[in-house]
């Protein structure tokens, strides 16, 4: 049985905050593991970033919408343990 996320398994973006609430999967149907925002028609959209680029880029995200770039930091610091980012 598939594990149901709740989160982006690539940029941790909780999908309730997803405006397409995910991404799409290659046939179309909506991906149970990332967002809109990281992955459509089955790939990612940015397929050549590392985690510490998706770290980067997130808590530049989050600063813009008015958070500490303290806090942004820590809110991104889980990303390396996502499925995305798991070395296989």
């Amino acid at each position: 049985m598939a594990k149901e996320n709740k989160s982006c398994q690539s940029c941790g973006i909780p999908f309730d905050k997803d405006p397409n609430g995910g991404g799409t999967n290659a046939d179309g149907s909506k991906s149970t593991m990332y967002c809109s925002y990281c992955y459509k028609d089955g790939k990612f959209v940015q397929p050549d970033w590392t985690a510490e680029d998706m770290q980067a880029y997130a808590a530049k995200k989050l600063e813009q919408y008015g958070i500490p770039g303290f806090m942004a930091k820590l809110l991104t610091k889980g990303i390396p343990k996502l499925e995305r980012w798991k070395q296989s």
